[in-house]
């Protein structure tokens, strides 16, 4: 098992994938944000589904997810129709103009990090792959999956407590009542 100073490094390596996340959403056309380009990709992985099931993969607020799908329609890259099983229900569905944006996205990531890591070799990339995958794999849904207990640290910190201070107002004996409220004429 890996050191306590390892997944450490490990979290902040992870946390600074955010800077690859974002030069990748540098080079996403302009009329494609990176909300639009998850629910395009999210569609192609998992295929056809409700706008809710939807929300849960991206992991955001059902406004959110709302917005994006509106954004997507209005391009003509997904439909939206009846639910057989719930007309009050919508199935979204990528349009093979949704494919076309999806294969240009594939290509301008693909080229940046080929681009950033022309300097790698192909085994490095493939070994970047397999555990990214492995990763990935190991946090399964992370929304559907309980977290798992953390065990506590070895010597837990002591908590910096003092005496709990009764919450009293002082008293006023000399309270005025309210005065009504008069404008000058």
């Amino acid at each position: 098992m890996a050191e306590q100073a390892q997944y450490e490094e490990l979290a902040r390596q992870l946390s600074a994938l955010g800077a690859v996340k974002r030069d990748i959403g540098r080079v996403l056309p302009t009329d494609c944000p990176g909300g639009s380009a998850a629910v395009l990709t999210l569609l192609d992985r998992h295929g056809d589904m409700r706008i809710g099931r939807l929300a849960e993969l991206l992991a955001v607020d059902m406004s959110v997810t709302s917005r994006h799908v509106a954004h997507v329609a209005e391009r003509g890259w997904i439909v939206r129709s009846p639910d057989p099983a719930d007309k009050r229900s919508r199935i979204l569905r990528l349009t093979p103009a949704g494919h076309a944006v999806l294969d240009e996205l594939s290509r301008r990531s693909s080229a940046l990090l080929a681009e950033r890591l022309s300097d790698w070799t192909d085994d490095e990339v493939g070994q970047l792959v397999r555990l990214m995958t492995r990763l990935r794999a190991d946090f399964g849904d992370c929304r559907s999956v309980p977290p798992r207990p953390v065990p506590p640290a070895k010597e837990p910190a002591q908590p910096h407590t003092r005496p709990a201070q009764p919450h009293t107002r002082p008293a006023q004996p000399h309270a005025r009542p309210a005065q009504p409220h008069t404008r000058p004429v």
